[in-house]
């Protein structure tokens, strides 16, 4: 099986034992992406967290998100569909799961996808949004609900 990995890197600005430390990192991928990061300014306020950072939470909602997307895009070709474009503008909810414990727990996927040729009917589009659920391996990996909105 394949092996993933990333690389998180964060520097003290002086301040941690003050407990006024920035929350800003960086994201190293093995393809050389370099994505800035921080802790989601809904859990700590600027200036401790860089809101133009991506956040773990939001990084969650879109690998959900690609994950399905590309396995879309993967069964309509094989159904011999053609795919003009794809959009999804996915959302997550946060929320308690016990006393002590938050977690996201609803993830919303919208996607709009247009055709170059004929579109699918309504129940094609359905039967494709849900294999392509059922294979994502990021879906496949989480206990959150995720709703595909077609």
């Amino acid at each position: 099986m394949a092996s993933y990995g990333a690389t998180v890197e964060w520097r003290s600005d002086g301040a941690f034992r003050e407990g006024r430390y920035s929350r800003a990192h960086i994201w190293h991928f093995d393809g050389g992406a370099v994505v800035p990061a921080s802790a989601s300014p809904h859990v700590v306020p600027a200036p401790m967290s860089d809101p133009a950072g991506v956040d773990p939470e939001e990084a969650l909602i879109a690998s959900v998100s690609a994950c399905h997307m590309l396995w879309f895009l993967h069964l309509a070709r094989d159904a011999g569909l053609d795919v003009a474009h794809y959009r999804d503008e996915a959302e997550g909810e946060m929320g308690r799961v016990d006393t002590w414990r938050m977690a996201v727990t609803r993830i919303v996927l919208r996607p709009r996808i247009g055709f170059a040729g004929d579109a699918p009917d309504s129940a094609t589009l359905a039967r494709l949004h849900e294999e392509a659920h059922e294979r994502c391996f990021i879906a496949n990996s989480l206990r959150t609900e995720i709703v595909v909105q077609g």
